[in-house]
Protein backbone atom coordinates (compact mmCIF):
# COMPACT_ATOMS: atom_id res chain seq x y z
CA UNK A 1 0.00 0.00 0.00
CA UNK A 2 1.35 3.42 -0.92
CA UNK A 3 1.07 6.52 1.28
CA UNK A 4 -1.63 7.85 -1.05
CA UNK A 5 -3.92 4.84 -0.69
CA UNK A 6 -6.61 4.71 2.00
CA UNK A 7 -5.79 2.71 5.13
CA UNK A 8 -9.42 2.02 5.96
CA UNK A 9 -12.98 2.41 4.70
CA UNK A 10 -15.42 4.66 6.56
CA UNK A 11 -18.98 3.35 6.69
CA UNK A 12 -20.49 6.82 7.06
CA UNK A 13 -21.33 9.86 4.94
CA UNK A 14 -21.02 12.22 7.91
CA UNK A 15 -18.78 15.20 7.15
CA UNK A 16 -18.01 15.47 10.87
CA UNK A 17 -16.70 11.90 11.04
CA UNK A 18 -14.59 12.54 7.94
CA UNK A 19 -13.20 15.67 9.56
CA UNK A 20 -12.33 13.85 12.78
CA UNK A 21 -10.60 10.97 10.99
CA UNK A 22 -8.57 13.46 8.97
CA UNK A 23 -7.64 15.24 12.20
CA UNK A 24 -5.78 12.15 13.45
CA UNK A 25 -4.16 11.47 10.09
CA UNK A 26 -6.16 8.43 8.97
CA UNK A 27 -6.35 7.94 5.20
CA UNK A 28 -9.80 6.64 4.32
CA UNK A 29 -12.31 6.10 1.55
CA UNK A 30 -16.05 6.43 2.15
CA UNK A 31 -18.04 3.20 1.73
CA UNK A 32 -21.33 4.03 3.41
CA UNK A 33 -24.30 1.68 3.56
CA UNK A 34 -27.79 2.38 4.89
CA UNK A 35 -29.69 0.23 7.38
CA UNK A 36 -32.99 0.26 9.20
CA UNK A 37 -32.52 2.44 12.29
CA UNK A 38 -35.74 1.42 14.04
CA UNK A 39 -35.17 0.78 17.72
CA UNK A 40 -36.16 -2.70 18.89
CA UNK A 41 -38.82 -2.94 21.61
CA UNK A 42 -37.17 -2.74 25.03
CA UNK A 43 -33.73 -2.14 23.53
CA UNK A 44 -31.41 -0.13 25.79
CA UNK A 45 -29.81 2.92 24.18
CA UNK A 46 -26.31 1.45 24.60
CA UNK A 47 -27.34 -1.75 22.83
CA UNK A 48 -29.09 0.26 20.13
CA UNK A 49 -26.05 2.33 19.12
CA UNK A 50 -23.72 -0.68 19.29
CA UNK A 51 -26.05 -2.72 17.10
CA UNK A 52 -26.43 0.03 14.49
CA UNK A 53 -22.71 0.81 14.36
CA UNK A 54 -21.90 -2.85 13.74
CA UNK A 55 -24.74 -3.35 11.25
CA UNK A 56 -23.67 -0.32 9.19
CA UNK A 57 -20.09 -1.57 9.20
CA UNK A 58 -21.10 -5.09 8.17
CA UNK A 59 -23.24 -3.76 5.31
CA UNK A 60 -20.40 -1.58 4.07
CA UNK A 61 -17.96 -4.51 4.30
CA UNK A 62 -20.34 -6.69 2.27
CA UNK A 63 -20.29 -4.19 -0.61
CA UNK A 64 -16.49 -4.23 -0.90
CA UNK A 65 -14.37 -6.76 -2.81
CA UNK A 66 -13.84 -9.86 -0.72
CA UNK A 67 -10.07 -9.78 -1.23
CA UNK A 68 -9.68 -6.20 0.05
CA UNK A 69 -7.98 -6.55 3.46
CA UNK A 70 -8.49 -2.99 4.65
CA UNK A 71 -10.57 -2.52 7.81
CA UNK A 72 -14.00 -0.92 7.74
CA UNK A 73 -14.94 1.59 10.44
CA UNK A 74 -18.50 2.58 11.34
CA UNK A 75 -20.21 4.55 14.08
CA UNK A 76 -23.60 5.54 15.42
CA UNK A 77 -24.58 8.34 17.79
CA UNK A 78 -27.63 8.79 19.99
CA UNK A 79 -28.72 11.68 22.19
CA UNK A 80 -30.54 10.22 25.18
CA UNK A 81 -32.94 11.94 27.59
CA UNK A 82 -34.63 9.77 30.23
CA UNK A 83 -33.85 6.68 28.11
CA UNK A 84 -35.59 8.33 25.15
CA UNK A 85 -33.46 8.53 22.01
CA UNK A 86 -33.68 11.82 20.13
CA UNK A 87 -33.05 11.48 16.40
CA UNK A 88 -32.84 14.22 13.80
CA UNK A 89 -35.72 16.73 13.95
CA UNK A 90 -38.25 16.26 11.17
CA UNK A 91 -39.58 19.81 11.24
CA UNK A 92 -39.60 23.01 13.29
CA UNK A 93 -42.09 21.66 15.83
CA UNK A 94 -39.97 18.56 16.37
CA UNK A 95 -36.87 20.73 16.77
CA UNK A 96 -38.56 22.96 19.36
CA UNK A 97 -39.76 19.92 21.28
CA UNK A 98 -36.25 18.41 21.35
CA UNK A 99 -34.57 21.61 22.47
CA UNK A 100 -37.28 22.01 25.10
CA UNK A 101 -36.37 18.58 26.49
CA UNK A 102 -32.66 19.46 26.54
CA UNK A 103 -33.08 22.96 27.98
CA UNK A 104 -31.74 23.51 31.49
CA UNK A 105 -30.70 19.93 32.14
CA UNK A 106 -28.12 17.22 31.49
CA UNK A 107 -28.42 14.54 28.80
CA UNK A 108 -26.29 11.65 27.58
CA UNK A 109 -24.62 11.28 24.20
CA UNK A 110 -23.71 7.72 23.26
CA UNK A 111 -21.47 7.00 20.29
CA UNK A 112 -20.61 3.43 19.37
CA UNK A 113 -17.70 2.58 17.08
CA UNK A 114 -17.33 -0.67 15.17
CA UNK A 115 -14.34 -1.98 13.22
CA UNK A 116 -14.25 -5.03 10.97
CA UNK A 117 -10.72 -6.17 10.14
CA UNK A 118 -9.11 -9.35 8.86
CA UNK A 119 -8.99 -10.79 12.38
CA UNK A 120 -12.60 -10.11 13.28
CA UNK A 121 -15.08 -7.55 14.59
CA UNK A 122 -14.55 -5.10 17.42
CA UNK A 123 -16.79 -2.51 19.04
CA UNK A 124 -16.35 0.23 21.62
CA UNK A 125 -18.69 2.73 23.27
CA UNK A 126 -18.26 6.33 24.37
CA UNK A 127 -20.65 8.00 26.83
CA UNK A 128 -20.64 11.74 27.45
CA UNK A 129 -22.85 13.98 29.55
CA UNK A 130 -23.83 17.37 28.19
CA UNK A 131 -25.52 20.09 30.23
CA UNK A 132 -27.61 22.74 28.47
CA UNK A 133 -28.37 26.15 29.91
CA UNK A 134 -32.01 27.22 29.89
CA UNK A 135 -33.12 28.18 26.38
CA UNK A 136 -35.80 30.62 25.32
CA UNK A 137 -38.28 29.78 22.59
CA UNK A 138 -37.00 32.69 20.54
CA UNK A 139 -33.46 31.26 20.66
CA UNK A 140 -34.75 27.87 19.56
CA UNK A 141 -36.69 29.41 16.66
CA UNK A 142 -33.68 31.39 15.51
CA UNK A 143 -31.46 28.34 15.82
CA UNK A 144 -33.80 26.31 13.60
CA UNK A 145 -33.70 29.11 11.02
CA UNK A 146 -29.91 28.72 10.69
CA UNK A 147 -30.41 25.22 9.27
CA UNK A 148 -27.87 23.69 11.64
CA UNK A 149 -30.22 21.41 13.63
CA UNK A 150 -31.73 19.64 10.62
CA UNK A 151 -29.20 16.82 10.22
CA UNK A 152 -28.04 16.51 13.83
CA UNK A 153 -29.01 13.83 16.33
CA UNK A 154 -30.77 15.60 19.18
CA UNK A 155 -31.26 18.67 17.03
CA UNK A 156 -28.00 20.48 17.82
CA UNK A 157 -24.36 20.55 16.74
CA UNK A 158 -21.67 20.98 19.39
CA UNK A 159 -19.16 22.05 16.75
CA UNK A 160 -21.40 24.88 15.53
CA UNK A 161 -23.81 27.39 17.01
CA UNK A 162 -25.13 24.69 19.31
CA UNK A 163 -22.01 25.21 21.42
CA UNK A 164 -23.64 28.43 22.66
CA UNK A 165 -26.19 26.33 24.56
CA UNK A 166 -23.73 24.06 26.37
CA UNK A 167 -22.92 24.96 29.97
CA UNK A 168 -20.88 21.84 30.68
CA UNK A 169 -19.48 18.65 29.15
CA UNK A 170 -18.12 15.54 30.80
CA UNK A 171 -16.66 12.93 28.48
CA UNK A 172 -15.60 13.11 24.85
CA UNK A 173 -16.05 16.25 22.73
CA UNK A 174 -15.30 14.23 19.59
CA UNK A 175 -17.76 11.59 20.76
CA UNK A 176 -20.52 14.20 20.93
CA UNK A 177 -19.52 15.26 17.41
CA UNK A 178 -20.04 11.68 16.26
CA UNK A 179 -16.69 9.85 16.41
CA UNK A 180 -14.89 9.43 19.76
CA UNK A 181 -11.22 9.61 18.83
CA UNK A 182 -9.91 7.79 21.91
CA UNK A 183 -12.05 4.71 21.25
CA UNK A 184 -11.48 4.94 17.49
CA UNK A 185 -7.70 5.08 17.92
CA UNK A 186 -7.84 2.11 20.30
CA UNK A 187 -9.74 -0.02 17.77
CA UNK A 188 -7.46 0.99 14.93
CA UNK A 189 -4.39 0.22 17.04
CA UNK A 190 -5.74 -3.25 17.81
CA UNK A 191 -6.02 -3.77 14.05
CA UNK A 192 -2.38 -2.79 13.56
CA UNK A 193 -2.85 0.78 12.34
CA UNK A 194 -0.39 3.15 14.02
CA UNK A 195 -1.59 6.74 14.12
CA UNK A 196 1.58 8.40 15.42
CA UNK A 197 4.50 7.62 13.09
CA UNK A 198 7.73 6.40 14.68
CA UNK A 199 10.26 9.14 15.36
CA UNK A 200 13.28 9.04 13.03
CA UNK A 201 15.45 10.76 15.57
CA UNK A 202 14.78 11.86 19.08
CA UNK A 203 16.71 14.92 20.22
CA UNK A 204 17.14 15.69 23.89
Amino acid sequence: MTDAEPQIYLASRSPRRRELLSQIGVRFAVAAADCDETRHPGEHPEDYVLRLALEKTRRARARLPGDDPRPVLGADTAVVVDERILGKPTDIDDSLAMLGLLSGRCHRVLTAVALIAADGERTDLSESRVTFRTLTQDECLRYWATGEPRDKAGGYGIQGLGALFIAGLTGSYSGVMGLPLFETARLLGQAGIELIPPAREVSR
